[in-house]
């Protein structure tokens, strides 16, 4: 960044920090050494994101990190406050459904398939040894044997998945969200409805997401109790069964029932407090409410564990209709969330906002199919192993987990046909592409006149010059389709609404199908397929066969991508790329996603240049490339307003308005970035026709061209050159400041804020 191997660090820690380089260490101590050149600084930010090995476990967290995109994706909208409040509720309770069918799948691996099911069952307790002193014939009838001792020890598994989800969230939390930003008066009411980044309290939500946690703690802790003691109250219930014991259990059904009503309660209760720095926390929830679930827990255990010898576990564990009810519940979210969002766009639509305000829908319902499709497959592969040689000593996961994987085939077909159209309109979209690549390269603007004479390398006579570079004799048709071909694929990132739009709908028909499908008929596909048509028999058996086998082996890629990242750190940082987006946003929907790096790095841009512009009187760039340049418009918004106007915003390579402005139009919409280009001193936002990510800002009226530059070149020659000799490579997203243009842009910038650097200001 700062082109010097010799830095320094002036500012931060390992994590993130400000370097110079060594000779500018002191520069504002020797204004006269450095007259008329500016100082570069460069703010380092990788590890927030790649940093350690432990960063790729947050691969497990991805559904949670979807899940809260969606919060922040809502549509611009003006007023209708309680209707911006609903979005945000019903998000949230999408994400506490992830909650519970995390921990439930966890459940239906611990408890249903290796205690109730194997443990129960003679020949898969002797295939896995380790389970003999759960078995009563294998045992002999030993302490532990019984159902409800066996479910209560099992239970220790999903309650240490639980605490870990817990302690990973605090540790977070208190590393990233307990970064307090720079401390301003709040803005006025106008500024504010710019957008949000704008206020005080954007970037701290330490208290939300304790809230959040306490109550996603507390439904994994329940969710493990209603499993363990629901089971032991039903068989209570039965015939001769002690009244004493089915009082107990009528008084723990009662207690998970309050508990689950005080947990919604919590999330439902309001949510960011953004206006203003909220240092408050609610102790006594934060404290009370995770405790009391573990002693609910605790209670269930002792309760499940009560001496009852005839008791037998047979089939499945009761309870399969979990899974559906919690299908169920997200699939009425989604849709709630559906209407909410069309109501908000259609308020104040715009053109460009991804799939006219339904982007949020749409993410949360591929959060939920996330979730299915890692719960069904780490249920389905432990089922695979617990049953070893092929017996049927374990009769394996609920029905709808199968009905789900056998969903994933049709999913693909979907997947193929938009593969399949993306490259006929990219084949279209290159084909237009040629003409303007010659244009641009003048290769079509000239042609020869007929019989001039030629040597034999293809130059004139004695006297005729050397060919230029945009000679049309040098056009080569390979090239031409190579820089076509990658604008027509840069171009792609513009068709990802329409895409994630459709496959997010066949998820959630599938889905609502896979739903009715286990609960109308309570069999596998295959086996409610039994005397139909062939045809529909055979699609439901090659559906359920590949469906499963898909399940296994992309649970095998994601651990073995997880464990590769773990051990490499170049495939750390490709992982890291995706937390770029996943995790800029604060968690404002589920606790235990992947915390918010920019609740540390945009304080730590807003101290920097608040402090350095106080101290010295001095004006600055601030130059971002990629997602650098996002955490630039957000640090820029959260200055006062006089510190500000002495800021000059360079961007490159940037996804502003391409990506933020379209999937997150409540904060990056064309409103967003207009107040910003007022309120700073000046804007330039340089991109190439062939980057993927970055694009043009697209402010409106006259305020377009004095933001967007044109189109950079690339690649910079089109054939051999003298000043390229060598083929110029195409660069797309990288390395812009290696065409001239950059440097050209950054110094009318420079020229117009004064490139003096002041020196420090007296103490008084």
């Amino acid at each position: 960044m700062l082109d010097d191997p010799r830095t320094v660090r002036i500012t931060g820690d390992g994590t993130a920090a400000v370097f110079r380089r060594i000779d500018d260490a002191d520069a504002e101590s020797r204004p006269g050494d450095h007259r008329g050149k500016p100082v570069p600084e460069a703010y380092v930010w990788c590890n927030l994101t790649s940093g350690n090995g432990s960063r790729a476990l947050w691969l497990l967290l991805l559904p949670f990190m979807v899940v809260n995109l969606a919060h922040w994706m809502r549509p611009t909208t003006h007023g209708r406050r309680r209707t911006v409040r609903l979005y945000g509720l019903l998000v949230r309770l999408t994400g506490l459904t992830l909650t519970v069918l995390l921990v439930a799948a966890a459940c239906e691996v611990a408890l249903d398939l290796t205690a109730w099911q194997c443990a129960g069952t003679r020949a898969c307790a002797e295939d896995h040894s380790w389970l003999g002193f759960l078995s009563p014939d294998v045992s002999g009838g030993g302490w532990w044997s019984q159902p409800g001792r066996r479910l209560a020890l099992a239970s220790l598994v999903p309650a240490a998945l639980t605490g870990l989800l817990w302690y990973l969230s605090h540790r977070t939390w208190s590393t990233y969200e307990s970064h307090e930003p720079l401390h301003r008066t709040p803005g006025t009411e106008e500024e504010a409805e710019h957008t949000a980044l704008s206020r005080p309290g954007f970037w701290y939500g330490r208290r939300l997401v304790a809230r959040l946690r306490a109550a996603h703690t507390a439904a994994g802790f329940l969710t493990i109790a209603a499993a363990v003691g629901t089971s032991a109250a039903r068989h209570d219930r039965g015939p001769g069964g002690p009244a004493l014991l089915e009082v107990l259990g009528w008084l723990l059904n009662t207690t998970l029932v309050a508990g689950a009503a005080v947990t919604v309660w919590v999330v439902c209760r309001r949510g960011r407090t953004e206006h203003r720095l909220d240092r408050e926390l609610d102790r006594a929830l934060v404290r009370r409410l995770p405790m009391a679930s573990v002693a609910v827990w605790v209670l269930a255990l002792l309760y499940a564990g009560w001496s009852r010898p005839e008791w037998h576990s047979e089939r499945r564990l009761p309870g399969d209709m979990t899974f559906g009810g919690i299908v169920l519940v997200q699939s009425l979210l989604v849709v709630a969330l559906g209407v909410v969002a069309h109501t908000l766009y259609r308020s104040r639509p715009h053109a460009r906002t991804a799939m006219r305000g339904l982007a949020g829908p749409a993410v949360a319902m591929l959060a939920c199919a996330l979730g299915g499709v890692m719960s069904g497959g780490v249920a389905q592969r432990v089922a695979d192993w617990l049953n070893g040689t092929g017996d049927t000593a374990v009769l394996g996961p609920p029905v709808l987990l199968t009905w789900q994987a056998s969903v994933i085939p049709p999913l693909l077909i979907v997947v193929v046909l938009l593969v399949a159209w993306l490259t006929r309109r990219t084949t279209v979209l290159r084909r237009r592409e040629m003409p303007a690549v010659e244009r641009e390269y003048g290769l079509a603007a000239r042609s020869h006149k007929p019989g001039r004479p030629r040597n034999a390398d293809g130059a004139g006579g004695k006297d005729t010059p050397a060919p230029s570079d945009d000679d049309p004799e040098r056009r080569d048709r390979a090239r031409t389709r190579r820089i076509a071909r990658t604008r027509a694929l840069a171009a792609l990132t513009d068709r990802a609404p329409r895409i994630v739009g459709v496959v997010c709908a066949a998820a959630l028909l599938l889905g609502v199908g896979a739903l009715l499908g286990a609960t109308t008929t309570g069999k596998t596909p295959g086996a409610a397929a039994r005397g139909t048509h062939p045809f529909v028999e055979g699609a439901a058996d090659t559906a359920q066969a590949l469906g499963s086998w898909l399940i296994g082996l992309g649970f095998l890629l994601f651990v073995t991508w997880g464990r590769r990242a773990y051990k490499d750190a170049s495939a750390r940082r490709t992982i890291g790329i995706l937390w770029d987006v996943g995790t800029f946003w604060p968690r404002a929907a589920h606790p235990f996603a992947p915390p918010c790096y920019a609740e540390r790095a945009v304080p730590d841009l807003t101290w920097r240049m608040e402090t350095w512009t106080r101290a010295t009187g001095g004006r600055l760039v601030l130059s971002g490339h990629s997602q650098g340049s996002v955490l630039a418009a957000a640090a820029a918004w959260q200055l006062s307003p006089s510190v500000r106007k002495r800021i000059a915003l360079l961007t490159y390579g940037s996804p502003l308005e391409r990506l933020y402005g379209r999937w997150f139009p409540a904060h990056f919409g064309p409103h967003a970035l207009g107040s910003l280009h007022r309120e700073v001193d000046c804007w330039r936002n340089l991109y190439r026709l062939t980057d993927p990510i970055g694009g043009p800002v697209r402010l409106p009226g006259d305020h377009g061209p004095q933001v967007d530059a044109e189109p950079f070149r690339d690649p910079l020659a089109y054939g051999r050159t003298r000043a390229h000799p060598l083929p110029a490579p195409i660069l797309g997203h990288s390395e812009y400041q290696a065409d001239p243009a950059f440097a050209r842009e950054r110094r009318r910038l420079l020229d117009r804020i004064g490139p003096e650097v002041p020196g420090q200001r007296g103490t008084g």
